[in-house]
């Protein structure tokens, strides 16, 4: 598992449980026309994923009908087995079409070519899986136009996708707890605390899997922060002011303040962000302390892959929003923070109690969660 005992882990489930909760998504995405389909790392029960002929062969192609390619994630097949050529048999067998062999193409061919000569793989088998390759290439033309119309590069990053991505921003963010109705805020506040590293971070918003594997903190691409479309949205007339350790003591007078905390966990992918708890950084948590001591409406925007350890803290905040990782369009959290546009998300996922409580799903015996599946308020555009 490389040392990723979540990320490349064990699903706990039974079937019933798995088909109830995890099937739906794969279904959808076949009426919806998907093509190929990449194999986890992770386990179910005592079998990796890459063995797993019963969910690969026998549900994915056969209950569900799916008839494009399936293909292994990076090195994977090796951790079938020790044995290198039971793992490829195993894999190619299971129902795999493509493997992902980053490091010795040469052994796999040579492995996979003896199998096939030992009867172990039947060349049926091969015939399958290269015309299931094949096809999803000639329905894309890759034999017409084996290469990207490099003139579509100009497009990239156009005004026209940034208002794409900045409305699928705003229609994402999920609004978890909103005393006396404080949000939508009113853009014509005098004065305005915004705190938090993650405000005004683009790498931060956008999580891992950006610019490169892991992502990175800081100005990595070009885009909106969250701190930056506030300030757009906001009256000429308010005063921002933002400390990214939401230290405001200086400028705090007798004048109520209301605030707005950017928290959330720093980029990671894959198994760097496997964790003993899912509780916010310490800075961040040593922050929302100094905030709510200091201000009258505490708003808090939660950055973050997936639910967190928040239980303890969220009585204390005035507002929560889930805004996931926006990416590099913060203006769409701004937008449904001052009324722009509605809050109309609700949650993908149940919302853990505390990391112990895990894993919890629906109908789960774990307890109740601190937010159920499918929850989110909704809040009407200002006039």
């Amino acid at each position: 598992t490389n040392g990723y005992r979540i990320d490349q882990g064990v699903t706990d489930v039974d079937e019933e449980t798995l088909r109830r909760i995890h099937l739906p998504p794969y279904e959808a995405m076949i009426d919806n026309g998907a093509r190929a389909i990449m194999i986890s790392y992770s386990s179910w029960g005592d079998s990796r994923m890459h063995a797993q002929r019963y969910l690969i062969t026998d549900v994915l192609r056969g209950e569900l009908g799916f008839d494009g390619f399936i293909v292994s994630d990076w090195a994977a097949v090796d951790q079938i087995d020790p044995d290198y050529a039971v793992a490829v048999v195993t894999a190619v067998n299971a129902g795999i079409d493509m493997v992902m062999v980053p490091y010795n193409y040469a052994r796999f061919i040579d492995t996979l070519t003896q199998a096939v000569a030992a009867g172990d793989v039947a060349e049926a088998r091969i015939d399958e899986a290269v015309r299931r390759i094949l096809t999803v290439k000639f329905e894309l033309g890759l034999f017409e136009q084996p290469y990207a119309n490099s003139d579509l590069m100009a497009t990239v990053g156009s005004a026209e996708h940034r208002a794409l991505a900045r409305e699928a921003v705003a229609q994402s963010q999920v609004l978890l707890r909103n005393e006396g109705s404080i949000l939508p805020l009113a853009a014509d506040l005098p004065r305005l605390f915004v705190g938090g590293r993650a405000a005004d971070d683009i790498g931060i918003q956008s999580g891992g899997w950006t610019i490169e594997w892991q992502g990175q903190s800081g100005a990595i691409t070009p885009g909106t922060t969250i701190l930056q479309g506030i300030e757009a949205t906001v009256s000429p007339d308010t005063e921002v002011v933002y400390d990214a350790l939401g230290q405001f003591a200086d400028s705090l007078d007798t004048e109520p303040v209301t605030c707005i905390a950017v928290v959330g966990e720093r980029p990671y992918a894959e198994g760097r962000g496997d964790s003993r708890g899912l509780r916010l950084p310490a800075e961040d948590q040593r922050l929302l302390e100094q905030m709510a001591g200091n201000c009258a409406d505490l708003v808090v925007v939660l950055i973050s892959g997936r639910p967190l350890d928040i239980a303890g803290e969220v009585a204390g905040w005035d507002a929560l929003v889930a805004a996931w990782l926006p990416g590099s369009e913060g203006q769409g959290v701004a937008d449904v923070l001052f009324g722009l546009k509605s809050f109309t998300g609700t949650l993908p996922y149940t919302w853990p109690q505390a990391s112990d409580q895990l894993p919890l799903n629906m109908h789960s015996a774990a307890g109740e969660p601190l937010f159920p599946l499918g929850y989110g308020m909704q809040t009407e555009p200002v006039d």
